[in-house]
């Protein structure tokens, strides 16, 4: 009789402790939230004010006076603001221009933040890849755009979202800007603290991510490689293998990359660990080119996938050189992929996949496709079929969680991710290339190929 009480007891407490467990999270996210709206609006204000201080300052400056004077009211109420809030001054400067930028070039992006609808971060996002939209109606729409995107997605997940927005509604076409912007390339180093400096380069988009690339792929290389030749037998412990290469893999990249530029070679310093010469590693991007555009048809941006667009001359050379095409067949509204094909389909589906989801589809995560694993919605045991609805990529870290965990997710016909909490919230997943797909009234779909 009383080991069943005991045991009773035990279940209902149990139960008892789950519901308080999940009653007390719930509590935690709503407080979250709450705080994160509050901090947003907070910041709004701040914004406000900052933009109003900045017309105190214009209402005070004399036009008559001479231009080596003329700013000292705006200095003079910077001085005071940051003697205030303990900032310098030349900041405050910095920040009331920032402000008056946001008050009267973005004010809807200043009334979602001060709703809480946005974050601060998701602010400046809009704010830089907007700001050289001259255009009072074209910055309009991209802010309206980009926007909707914000209220649903990370600050990383807007980036390139915005800039893709901002070169279509820039009135300036993109090969124009381009080719002003390439004449400011160049490359210098900033001295740091310790003994060290920064070298950095400013190149067109593709050619940098493409170099990075490299550099990543010749440092994962060598650290696997590694794990081979050193081997060794500590003669003290034994058994234990010594591994003589410490380094972590941004280490690597920077001395592969020190490497690369001063002898030629991907030695990083080990000569023993360097890549064998006959596995050459090539620089791998992914280049999305509206099919008139490579056939000089239109004029419509290139991307560079996950980061930013580029100019069709760069487009239609990395075309020339591809070793393989890629159809991607999308909704003439949704802009959702609904087919990728080759006239070879061999890894047709992993490659529809890449296509449409760019990332780890866990939400917030961007971790490239590359580097993900492909995972079953519903699991294959569980009869889950393989194909497009059912499969999605989830780097190893959200996999894991997906498997071991309360976390749920259910996909959608248009790829579409529901991810539900343990605590029974639901957070929506969009496929990458739907983002910022801005449908055209009365367009018609694409012609076939």
């Amino acid at each position: 009789m009383n080991s069943t009480s005991t045991t009773a007891r035990s279940v209902v407490s149990g139960d008892a402790s789950g519901d308080v467990s999940v009653t007390r999270i719930e509590s935690l996210l709503e407080g979250l939230a709450e705080a994160g709206r509050q901090a947003a609006a907070a910041h709004a204000r701040h914004l406000a004010l900052l933009a109003e201080a900045l017309e105190v300052a214009d209402a005070q400056a004399d036009a008559g006076a001479p231009a080596a004077v003329r700013d000292i009211p705006l200095r003079s109420l910077a001085a005071q603001i940051g003697a205030t809030l303990r900032v310098s001054d030349r900041t405050v400067q910095r920040q009331l221009s920032e402000a008056w930028a946001v008050s009267t070039r973005f004010a809807a992006s200043l009334s979602a933040l001060a709703s809480g609808d946005i974050t601060r971060a998701h602010v400046r996002v809009i704010v830089d890849a907007g700001s050289p939209i001259d255009d009072d109606e074209a910055r309009g729409a991209y802010e309206a755009a980009a926007l909707e995107i914000a209220r649903r997605e990370t600050p990383g997940r807007l980036r390139p979202a915005a800039r893709l927005l901002a070169g279509r509604l820039h009135p300036m076409p993109l090969d124009e800007r381009h080719r002003v912007a390439a004449a400011g390339r160049d490359v210098w180093v900033r001295d740091l603290d310790d003994g060290m400096a920064e070298i950095i380069a400013v190149l067109p988009t593709a050619i940098a991510h493409a170099i990075r690339d490299r550099l990543d792929q010749y440092a994962r290389r060598q650290i696997s490689h590694r794990e081979v030749v050193d081997g060794e037998v500590d003669p003290v412990a034994g058994a234990e293998p010594v591994c003589r290469d410490l380094r972590g893999v941004g280490e690597v990249r920077a001395d592969v990359f020190a490497d690369l530029l001063l002898t030629g070679h991907a030695t990083a310093q080990i000569s023993d660990a360097s890549i064998p010469e006959g596995e050459a590693i090539v620089a791998r991007v992914q280049v999305t080119v509206p099919v008139l555009t490579v056939l000089g048809a239109d004029t419509a941006p290139a991307e560079l996938v996950g980061h930013a667009p580029i100019d069709t001359a760069t487009a239609r050379r990395l075309a020339a050189g591809a070793p393989g095409w890629d159809r991607v067949l999308t909704h003439p509204v949704t802009g959702t992929v609904l087919a990728v094909d080759r006239y070879r389909p061999s890894d047709q589906l992993k490659r529809a996949l890449q296509v449409r989801d760019e990332h780890c589809r866990f939400p917030g995560c961007r971790m490239p496709t590359r580097r993900c694993d492909i995972d079953h919605t519903i699991a294959r045991e569980h009869d889950g079929p393989t194909e497009l609805g059912n499969l999605a990529h989830l780097c190893r870290r959200h996999h894991t969680l997906k498997h071991h965990s309360a976390w749920r997710v259910r996909q959608t016909p248009d790829g579409v991710l529901h991810w539900t909490t343990p605590t029974g919230r639901i957070h929506v997943d969009r496929p990458a290339r739907t983002l910022t797909f801005t449908p055209v009234d009365d367009a018609e779909p694409p012609p076939p190929f």
